[in-house]
């Protein structure tokens, strides 16, 4: 028999499970706050849609931490090769970039997007913006329209409201408390792939403010890692800093202090820089006997100066172990809001494996809301379709078995 099924949220993890309902013969209806759907999506197709990864799928699956054997079966019914044959069948045709990350040929989110609300409206499923979810009225979910409110009362329902990066785009955690108020546990929301602050001089600040630091390798618990990244007016942004912000974040939160540990010459070895710095003459200015003997100049050496101004006086030995192995302090990550994604969410242990969350029958969860994080380069969105997928999917048997 027809079911009646509400998705709240229209971003890849609700668009993705509206995509599963209708061949099992539901009526489907994505409702979202926003005046278009899948804002964040659009967003980040607009400097090049990061859709997916190309590396091993055992090592794919291992980049969620420790949500990754809760993840494992929904990524491997839906594997990045899945994502790229998906993405084909909508008419974009995906290429392997040089770091392994997977992009549209158009480079764009839009016309994937357009072609997957065209289908998604050949299906059947009814699209509803400016639909604000506002928490429950009995037994029924209440939306602010702008018709006026409306109560509905689906068969099964799922949330896909995301985390609470980007607020402007629509994923503003509002429905945190609602789900405690029914004592479904939910992790504290904390900024993901997210910059740091750093305590720069004024002068630092007004000089360097936007440069890039590039080749450079930087080290945290998360590992050691080579790239580049930008100092900004707060402190540090851009990839290379994503890739530790994780680890730096929960150090900062257990230990209230953390640094990254920046190598500004990877390419050379302590040894040579001890040699080269060692032939420098003495009397020459600190600038010059860094970039004569390291190749260090610009923002680079201004970084040393800053984070060490007695490095003027250290010996050879020591200025070139500093040079390898340059600390930054952080002071803490940037807000929330600016983050790339965000950490925390539903407990893992307040939904079953069909994603149905144990407090409430009927209601289940999926994509950026529930407990889990990865870093950049296709991860994020390739859990939001498989968490959808699999959520759908969760949905299909808990409505047969009713």
């Amino acid at each position: 028999m027809t079911k009646t099924i509400a998705i709240i949220g229209g971003g890849p993890a609700g668009l993705m499970a509206a995509e599963v309902l209708p061949a099992a013969g539901h009526a489907v209806t994505v409702y979202d706050a926003m005046p278009t759907l899948a804002r964040k999506f659009l967003l980040a197709g607009k400097s090049g849609l990061n859709i997916t990864h190309s590396e091993d799928f055992s090592r794919f699956s291992a980049r969620f931490g420790r949500s990754s054997p809760r993840l494992h079966a929904a990524l491997e019914a839906f594997t990045p090769d899945d994502v790229r044959a998906w993405a084909a069948g909508l008419g974009t045709e995906t290429f392997i970039g040089t770091s392994g990350r997977v992009f549209p040929t158009a480079m764009k989110a839009s016309p994937l997007l357009r072609a997957w609300l065209r289908r998604l409206e050949a299906q059947g499923v009814q699209l509803k913006t400016r639909h604000r979810w506002t928490g429950w009225n009995g037994d029924g979910y209440r939306f602010e329209t702008p018709e006026g409110p409306l109560t509905v009362r689906p068969d099964a329902t799922l949330l896909a409201l995301g985390g609470a990066s980007w607020p402007r785009l629509g994923s503003d955690a509002a429905w945190v408390p609602w789900l405690q108020e029914h004592d479904i546990a939910v992790h504290d929301l904390q900024p993901a792939n997210c910059g740091f602050d750093v305590a720069w001089s004024d002068v630092f600040v007004e000089r360097f403010a936007g440069a890039p630091l590039k080749s450079v390798a930087t080290t945290s618990d998360a590992g050691t890692f080579q790239g580049e990244f930008v100092v900004s007016k707060h402190g540090i942004e851009g990839s290379l800093v994503y890739a530790h912000s994780a680890a730096l974040r929960d150090r900062l939160t257990r230990d209230g202090n953390a640094a990254l540990i920046v190598d500004l010459m990877p390419g050379r070895s302590i040894e040579r820089l001890v040699r080269d710095l060692a032939r420098q003459d003495a009397k020459a200015s600190f600038s010059n006997r860094l970039r004569k003997g390291a190749g260090l100049d610009g923002v680079k050496a201004a970084l040393v100066r800053e984070l060490q101004p007695d490095a003027n006086r250290m010996a050879p030995d020591a200025l070139a172990r500093l040079i390898k192995a340059l600390p930054i302090p952080l002071v803490r990550p940037r807000p929330i809001a600016e983050a790339i994604s965000s950490a925390g969410g539903i407990a893992w242990d307040a939904i079953d494996e069909r994603y149905m969350l144990a407090a409430r029958p009927g209601l289940f969860a999926a994509g950026e809301m529930l407990d889990w994080e990865a870093p950049t380069g296709g991860y994020l969105l390739t859990a939001c379709f498989a968490t959808g997928r699999a959520a759908a999917r969760g949905m299909i048997s808990h409505l047969e078995n009713r």
